[in-house]
């Protein structure tokens, strides 16, 4: 294998790795599981909710989620999907999600940003924002 088929090969790994944390934040979410979802970020992690609510390090996360996410879920479901990820260096990457809520309302659409970095081999959520989409284009 050639040295630009073995990035190629590798950087294609590591876009898979990132959509399985994001398959993760998707599970949590659907299944009510804040403790899994917690785990998912760094120690320092910051979190700001898709209402706006600003969230520092893990612990906070953790407990924030443990107060909204059991019965948060109800009568709803919610899919993520990576629309675009960008390598800011090989161990730091801005994954650029599209959330879909499926509520008894209707449908409600986020556009997160996952800053991820790798750390001991895992690729783990550091800073990140959830956003809804006014219109969906």
């Amino acid at each position: 294998m050639s040295p630009t088929n073995i990035a190629a090969a590798t950087r294609e790994s590591e876009i898979e790795a990132l959509r399985q944390v994001v398959a993760a934040v998707e599970h949590s979410q659907n299944n009510e599981l804040p403790d899994e979802f917690a785990g998912l970020f760094r120690d320092d992690a910051i979190w700001t909710t898709g209402g706006g609510k600003r969230l520092f390090g893990r612990e906070a996360i953790s407990a924030f989620t443990h107060q909204v996410l059991p019965g948060g879920m109800r009568g709803s479901t919610v899919t993520f999907e990576v629309e675009h990820v960008l390598f800011i260096r090989p161990d730091v990457a801005a994954v650029k999600v599209r959330q879909v809520y499926e509520t008894p309302d209707g449908q409600e659409v986020g556009t997160p940003m996952f800053v991820m970095s790798k750390e001991e081999g895992q690729w783990r959520l550091t800073a990140c924002q959830n956003t809804s989409v006014l219109d969906d284009e």
